[in-house]
């Protein structure tokens, strides 16, 4: 570690160790200019640059982790996957996960309220290179849809590709966060690569209204996938 790194970690007077750390450690990442992909400190560094336990740590990485913010990967160490601050404000997502049908209709409540309002702010406010790379992406999706029947990373792109065509990072952050919380739960529910595969033909028609600058029609053409997700939901379930 660097110097000025160093300086960024100072110990801490006694009080809520884990509040402290985790904003110290907020702090550190945003001072040393760490980037998404970067190495945290190690363990034993941090306990002796906060003069704190190793628990106390272990429990700040385990909220950072549940937040999404890192990742622990065995025998490397700890990564940053978001970048953070001591302003950052972090919402943690929890549900109980004990029936698989209430979980899917729990979150596409709360989608489609998100998603098609960030569809109808995405057509207004999209721009050319946007819409450029929104349709990079829906092309990538339907070669492999073809391809192979379905294409969820693909799809995933396409959404985040007009997330981003909003121009507020809230929209993408809470849609990703929502479906990286419930990832399993959304990866091939109810073990059909079928599910919901009769939305594809609505992606198209949905950039047809970004492209057009028409956000009610943008709303239309969300509100009809998301209504086939719901169908499926209910009728796999059975």
């Amino acid at each position: 570690m660097t110097e000025q790194a160093r300086a960024a970690l100072l110990p801490l007077p006694p009080a809520d160790r884990a509040q402290q750390v985790i904003a110290a450690l907020a702090d550190y990442v945003q001072q040393s200019g760490l980037k998404p992909g970067d190495r945290l400190p190690a363990e034993r560094e941090l306990m002796t640059a906060l003069a704190v336990g190793r628990s106390t740590v272990r429990e700040v990485i385990r909220h950072f982790q549940a937040l999404g913010v890192v990742e622990a990967r065995k025998g490397s160490g700890t990564y940053l996957l978001r970048a953070i601050s001591a302003s950052t404000l972090h919402m943690p997502l929890t549900l109980d996960a004990g029936h698989l049908r209430d979980v899917l209709l729990m979150t596409l409540e709360v989608r489609r309220g998100i998603e098609v309002e960030a569809n109808m702010v995405a057509a207004r406010r999209r721009t050319d290179k946007d819409l450029e790379i929104i349709e990079v992406k829906l092309n990538e999706m339907e070669r492999v849809h073809i391809a192979k029947g379905t294409s969820g990373p693909e799809d995933l792109a396409f959404h985040l590709a007009i997330y981003d065509a909003t121009h507020n990072p809230l929209f993408r952050q809470l849609l990703e966060q929502m479906r990286e919380a419930f990832e399993r739960f959304w990866d091939h529910p109810f073990d059909r690569t079928d599910f919901a595969r009769r939305s594809f033909p609505f992606h198209r028609t949905l950039f047809n209204a970004i492209a057009a600058k028409d956000p009610d029609t943008a709303r239309e053409e969300t509100l009809k996938i998301l209504a086939i997700v719901e169908e499926d939901i209910k009728e796999m379930s059975k």
